[in-house]
């Protein structure tokens, strides 16, 4: 029988703490129903390289008994100092969230909100602020701006519109001092930085346990939206973490679950994932999706979930 963590609520207390594109919180059900079953009886280091909002992360420290260390990491500065500040200071954070919440809700015209907003974004892209006082305007955009998205220009500036909220909640104290207290509970390293470096944190000595949430594939030539920061992660970057995947597999106490698009159910054609994985087990899952300009384009998609579960041979490189 599978042993798992108690929780004292319904659902889960800690949660991210951001709206992410891309975050698994509503699959998080079926991910669980892929874990590999080591992972309920053994102790392991869980590695997540591209931590994004932290659903899975979070999900994973109240689930799971035997997680004894942890790392995750993302290439996005300004996220990776949110999460060690939630971590390290949640009090001071709460302080600055208050605040600025008390100035918004004060403001009752729309074009007054939106012009609050636009300060706040060119403060967040041009002073230089304290590490406390992005994260809170961090927060504060994410949870004001166009469906909740974080996208950056080719310059690396947060650059998405207001969007339109009725009293939103920009200070929500009781998810950031829950999420600050398992981060603190399990040491969490907070890594930032390419994908590749977290294999130096491997443990040589027990199981580890990496999941991969790579900005996603786009599923058509219109769908250009591949990354969150002026980096793009364009088919190359989907090769060099296949091959990166491959290269952990190698390591006979590695196991690894990675998510992404499934380009082959819009086009049974562009079996790209199906190739570069060709050697995994290879399985989809159904997830809504709701942050899309086109609401015509929201709704079920099937994503692929890909595992080396079972004892794979290598492939050749990519």
């Amino acid at each position: 029988m599978r042993k798992v963590a108690e929780s004292n609520i319904q659902g889960f207390k800690a949660k991210p703490f951001v709206k992410w594109v891309g975050g698994k919180g509503q699959l998080l059900s079926q991910l669980e129903n892929h874990l590999p079953e080591e992972l309920y009886h053994e102790d392991f280091t869980y590695i997540e390289p591209f931590v994004g909002g932290g659903a899975m992360l979070f999900f994973m420290l109240q689930k799971l008994c035997n997680i004894k260390r942890v790392v995750i990491n993302d290439i996005n500065r300004n996220l990776t100092e949110a999460y060690i500040n939630i971590k390290d200071n949640a009090e001071g954070l709460v302080y600055r969230l208050k605040h600025i919440e008390q100035q918004y809700s004060s403001i009752s015209d729309y074009e007054e909100q939106r012009n609050y907003y636009l300060e706040m974004r060119r403060r967040f892209n041009e002073e230089n602020l304290s590490s406390i006082d992005k994260t809170a305007i961090l927060i504060f955009l994410n949870r004001t701006c166009f469906n909740g998205l974080y996208r950056e220009n080719s310059k690396g500036k947060f650059n998405v519109p207001f969007g339109r909220y009725t009293n939103p909640t920009i200070c929500n104290e009781d998810l950031i001092y829950a999420d600050s207290e398992l981060l603190n509970q399990f040491d969490v390293e907070i890594m930032c930085g390419d994908f590749a470096e977290t294999t130096s944190k491997i443990d040589n000595n027990r199981l580890n346990f990496f999941y991969f949430d790579p900005p996603y594939r786009p599923l058509s030539s219109t769908s250009s939206f591949n990354s969150y920061v002026k980096e793009t992660f364009d088919d190359d970057e989907q090769k060099r973490l296949a091959n990166f995947c491959k290269n952990i597999s190698l390591k006979k106490n590695c196991l690894w679950m990675l998510s992404n698009a499934d380009c082959s159910s819009k086009n049974p054609e562009d079996l790209f994932f199906e190739e570069i994985y060709s050697n995994f087990d290879i399985q989809r899952v159904y997830a809504s999706r709701s942050v899309n300009a086109n609401a015509s384009k929201r709704g079920k998609l099937s994503e692929l979930l890909i595992n080396n579960k079972h004892n794979y041979a290598l492939i050749p490189s990519l």
